[in-house]
């Protein structure tokens, strides 16, 4: 974190290496994939080697790009969270609050605190590097930023019914996306499974069927499932 002239302008950007733990362990992971995918390559469709290879390249990329670009900007003006590729910048009297969050479950080897803005719609907003990567102790330097800034809000930092009833909505709707998306790729390696075995039953088993319709159908009962659910619990007020 670095303060410029006028007390309350901070920039928060990578200043420290990433923990050597998570280095290893993505490190492991990503070694294995690749000897996983060298023993499988006679198992699999001729183009799902380009298409991994492709996407590895596109991650590697964009987390490099994401480590040297990213940063958040605060200010007399506002809020800027600067990403790999995007910029979004919220004038303080569109930002509801900032809040550092505890990430459930999070391993070891993976950050524990993560900060957001919210805006008066209730919308969240990532603000790169407030973790405890980078930060000591990420609520704390929240709680001194809210202090300094308070002036600049042109409000307090209070809480608002209305808004927080906006920001429990589309947190519903964010965890049903998720689960949407963690009940996808179990069907598609399902769909891997079920692959492999008519491999040696019938020989030429249907490829798009499996990889493309099966998952396709999946997402889209999911989706339509889950956010069904959460819409009713948010009416019901649950």
């Amino acid at each position: 974190m670095a303060e410029h002239e006028g007390g309350t302008e901070r920039e928060y950007r990578k200043v420290r290496k990433v923990p050597w733990g998570t280095t290893a362990v993505m490190g492991l992971l990503a070694g294995k994939g690749c000897l996983h995918a060298a023993r499988s390559v006679h198992l699999l469709p001729e183009w799902a080697p380009e298409a991994v290879t492709g996407v590895c390249l596109v991650a590697v990329g964009w987390t490099v790009l994401y480590l040297w670009r990213a940063r958040t900007l605060v200010g007399p003006h506002g809020v800027t969270a600067r990403r790999a590729l995007t910029r979004r910048t919220l004038a303080w009297p569109d930002v509801y609050d900032i809040r550092a969050e505890p990430v459930p479950g999070a391993p070891s080897y993976q950050r524990k605190w993560l900060t957001y803005l919210y805006d008066m719609q209730g919308r969240r907003f990532l603000l790169p590097h407030i973790d405890d990567w980078q930060l000591k102790d990420p609520p704390g330097e929240v709680a001194e930023l809210r202090a300094v800034t308070a002036a600049y809000r042109g409000a307090p930092w209070t809480r608002r019914p209305e808004v927080e009833a906006r920001i429990r909505r589309r947190a519903g709707r964010r965890k049903a996306w998720e689960r949407t998306v963690i009940g996808t790729l179990i069907a598609y390696g399902a769909a891997l499974v079920a692959w492999i075995v008519l491999l040696f039953g019938v020989g030429r088993p249907p490829a798009l069927l499996l990889f493309l319709w099966i998952p396709l159908a999946a997402f889209t009962v999911l989706a339509a499932v889950l956010h069904w659910r959460s819409a009713a619990r948010a009416a019901g007020g649950v």
